[in-house]
């Protein structure tokens, strides 16, 4: 049988608000291999977790998040009452029951993050992916040993040479991207590929049967393997 790894989108987006720590736990309680999660920077330097450079629409409140300082996101209500969480926060709640697939959202965060991780002695596997390919390289420096996905928007001939050149073990594609000749193009250059964000049944099911190794959902109690 042909193992696809469950990643929950932010968490489990589908399920509790995004990249909060109810969102984290219910991913746990689905049993996901890793929660997908996002890194951005306070005002005052703190990692939080959240994916829009703005609070507005995850929140009750307003503001980028660079222009914020973290006891300003501490009053705010990021659904059903949960509060935007420090990368910390979430690093404690996973650690020894999941992995985390930590997207960095903007660049010079690499070595804070890798740091972060460090410091909370996260117990798990951990898989660094950002779309500014640059960023992995920092990462890389930060920790030899990193995992990294290279995230890809679109593809190109070049794609696959690109990831290899950022040293990544991951790459992550859009769902609606994935066929059959870039999944093998990627698999010959040993590369795993993880797809991004499929939610519907039906579109699961056509890139498990792709040969996918992972796939990033909202709702990952809807993945199985074939």
């Amino acid at each position: 049988m042909h193992q696809v790894l469950k990643i929950g989108h932010r968490g489990a987006a589908g399920h509790a608000p995004e990249n909060t720590l109810a969102a984290i736990r219910k991913g746990i309680a689905l049993g996901v291999d890793f929660a997908e999660i996002d890194i951005r920077r306070t005002a005052d330097g703190r990692l939080v977790v959240l994916h829009d450079a703005t609070v507005n629409r995850t929140t009750d409140g307003k503001g980028r998040i660079e222009s914020l300082y973290f006891k300003d996101l501490e009053r705010l209500d990021a659904g059903n009452g949960e509060h935007i969480p420090t990368l910390a926060e979430v690093l404690t709640a996973a650690t020894g029951k999941t992995g985390l697939m930590v997207e960095l959202k903007v660049r010079g965060t690499a070595q804070q993050t890798v740091e972060t991780v460090r410091e909370t002695r996260f117990k798990g596997p951990v898989i660094y992916a950002s779309f500014f390919h640059d960023e992995l390289t920092h990462i890389r420096k930060a920790d030899p040993d990193a995992s990294l996905m290279v995230l890809f928007g679109s593809l190109s001939r070049a794609s696959v040479s690109r990831a290899i050149k950022y040293g990544s073990s991951f790459v992550g594609l859009p769902h609606n991207k994935a066929t059959g000749p870039r999944v093998n193009s990627f698999h010959r250059a040993g590369l795993r590929i993880f797809v991004y964000t499929a939610n519907d049944p039906d579109d699961i099911q056509r890139v498990v049967s792709l040969g996918v190794d992972g796939v990033i959902s909202n709702f990952p109690d809807r993945i199985t393997s074939q």
